[in-house]
């Protein structure tokens, strides 16, 4: 009896390759998903982030007390207070600030209004429309004022609504943070190339706020002496502003600007407004504009275009959080999209990182 002979199956047809353009764009399709879904839970990815860059900031604490033979429950603890604390500082900074701008416009109720008046009635004597010209001083408006406050209130409403979960993801992410120092004995070298980048992001993030925290309490304290010299109402607010708008990258030194030079014209006039705007151009420009860039771009390896187009681009996907946390997550993007890629050296060398062309002519690891 002949034995039946399987039949041979054919060969698998050969999988389809994807041209490069193709590819692209189906890179981009699925960025655009990626964005859109991160834009849709702004509420809970902007206070992860929030938390993971803390978290980043005051990880090393960890370090020094293991050392020193400190058990792991109570070096995470130590790291989960030192993030309190800061939450805590820039908190109340912020409620301070708040408190006493809402005082200040209503104190200044009147003045603001009269200001309002001559503004109006200087842009009608210039020959510019009346509609156009009371569209401009309504700006000056007590009520305007105001209603940007309450509007600024509500912002901080929602921030703290999601408060709870920044305090549960520093939480968290600081128990996480212990494991991942052991990723090498459990997985071997070859979790290593992976480590060494996110190691490196995380210094990157560090040492970003380092130096825009050391520039930032520069830049408040002469603002606020000079705003307290020439006398203008709420200078310890412009002089807290000045800090916090120095950790937006590029146009932080506008926003940061604006607040106090109007209310230097409403009680000194133009003369008043004009040194204000004189003093902070002088100050600010020179930290700010010309000193401070030079010590980001070595600590985060950013081109400046980079640095302007992030706030713009993660204040639109995530909102306002989104300007203070843009440098941290476009390095964070750079790290998961670019790095570990030799092919993509030059697109990293384009984005800032100089370093990855040293590399490239040393034949170095990506």
């Amino acid at each position: 009896m002949r034995r039946r002979v399987a039949p041979v199956p054919p060969p698998a047809a050969p999988a389809p390759v994807l041209s490069p353009s193709l590819r692209i764009l189906l890179g981009l399709a699925a960025a655009v998903v990626v964005l859109a879904g991160l834009s849709f839970a702004r509420e809970l990815v902007g206070p992860l982030a929030l938390a993971a860059v803390i978290v980043i900031i005051c990880h090393p604490v960890r370090r020094p007390l293991e050392r020193a033979g400190w058990p792991r429950w109570a070096a995470t603890t130590a790291v989960i207070v030192v993030a309190y604390v800061v939450l805590a500082i820039l908190a109340a900074l912020l409620v301070f600030a708040g408190v006493q701008f809402g005082r200040l416009v209503a104190d200044m109720a009147g003045d603001l209004r009269g200001t309002a008046d001559e503004v109006m009635a200087w842009l009608t004597s210039l020959g510019l429309d009346s509609q156009l010209a009371g569209a401009t001083a309504t700006l000056l408006e007590p009520t305007r004022i105001l209603a940007v406050v309450t509007s600024l209130g509500g912002t901080a409403l929602n921030v703290l609504t999601a408060f709870f979960f920044v305090l549960a993801y520093v939480i968290f992410m600081a128990a996480d943070g212990s494991r991942y120092a052991r990723a090498e004995s459990s997985f071997g070298p070859r979790v290593r190339p992976a480590m060494a980048r996110f190691d490196s992001f995380n210094r990157g993030v560090r040492r970003y706020y380092v130096v825009n925290a050391s520039f930032g309490a520069v830049v408040a304290i002469i603002d606020g002496l000079a705003l307290w010299w020439l006398q203008i109402p709420g200078a310890a607010i412009w002089a807290i502003l000045a800090f916090v708008t120095n950790f937006v990258p590029n146009i932080g030194f506008v926003l940061g600007l604006v607040p106090p030079a109007v209310l230097a014209l409403v009680v000194g006039g133009w003369p008043m407004m004009l040194a204000v705007i004189a003093i902070y151009c002088v100050v600010n420009v020179t930290l700010q504009v010309l000193i401070q860039p030079k010590f980001v771009s070595h600590a985060v390896n950013l081109s400046l275009t980079l640095s302007f187009f992030s706030v713009i681009f993660w204040t639109f996907i995530i909102g306002p959080l989104g300007a203070i946390l843009s440098i941290p997550l476009t390095l964070l993007v750079r790290a998961l999209v670019l790095e570990g890629d030799p092919n993509t050296r030059w697109l990293r060398w384009l984005s800032g990182d100089h370093a990855a062309a040293h590399r490239s002519d040393a034949g170095g690891p990506p």
